[in-house]
């Protein structure tokens, strides 16, 4: 542990549960980074991953946005290449694109959003984009016909929530730049995600911790009251 994270600790209970805007306001006084460090949310759920029917995963557009600029790829041809272009998408390609991916291992974007006529296509790069987290899902929403919409919701804060082997969601509510209140909203948006995300064979404790951090400090815990 350095030193600033050592005082960062002295700042609060490490073993007390805050409620979420208590808590956010603690992470808030122990962000010491000199950047604009990301406020991320890690949930531990009673979910047994290894059971197709209690997988959690979904997206949710935070209020306030995530703070991070998204470069965008829109893989598509013709009429819907054309909206990707006229609707903010940063790169758009076909084929083309594929090739590149698999030739150069070319992974310079954020966001892989497609057209279903194009994924048998692009299935021959998800060993690529797979492991990066950046293969299109119908369940992420970037398969899909309606391209200009996936798109504006990717630019105004879309993330994507899904469960970890451990059965621990990990995701970012902002920048600590936010403030205390946006950050609230962001928090409160993906935690209703997350519950109303509930799988129906998922018995017993859903929610069974809450702990928030900065990308540098250290972690907060939180009662979250579904």
């Amino acid at each position: 542990m350095g030193k600033k994270y050592r005082e960062a600790l002295k700042k609060y209970d490490p073993q007390k549960h805050y409620d979420p805007n208590e808590g956010i306001k603690t992470v808030l006084e122990t962000a010491f980074a000199k950047f604009d460090e990301t406020v991320e949310i890690h949930v531990r759920l009673g979910v047994d991953t290894k059971q197709a029917d209690q997988q959690v995963r979904g997206t949710v557009v935070l209020p306030n946005g995530t703070g991070k600029k998204v470069k965008v790829l829109v893989v598509a041809k013709g009429e819907k290449a054309d909206i990707a272009k006229s609707n903010g998408a940063d790169i758009v390609g076909a084929e083309d694109i594929i090739q590149k991916i698999a030739t150069e291992n070319w992974l310079d974007f954020d966001v892989c959003i497609t057209t279903p006529d194009m994924m048998g296509q692009l299935g021959r790069v998800a060993k690529i984009l797979g492991p990066k987290g950046l293969m299109p899902s119908p369940k992420s929403e970037t398969v899909t016909q309606d391209v200009a919409k996936a798109i504006k919701d990717t630019k105004a804060g879309k993330v994507e929530y899904r469960c970890d082997k451990t059965s621990i969601v990990h995701c970012p509510i902002g920048k600590k730049s936010f403030g205390q209140q946006k950050l609230l909203e962001n928090y409160l948006s993906l935690m209703d995600a997350i519950v109303r995300a509930k799988p129906a064979a998922s018995k017993g404790l859903y929610i069974k911790s809450v702990t928030l951090a900065s990308s540098m400090g250290p972690g907060v815990k939180v009662t979250h009251k579904a």
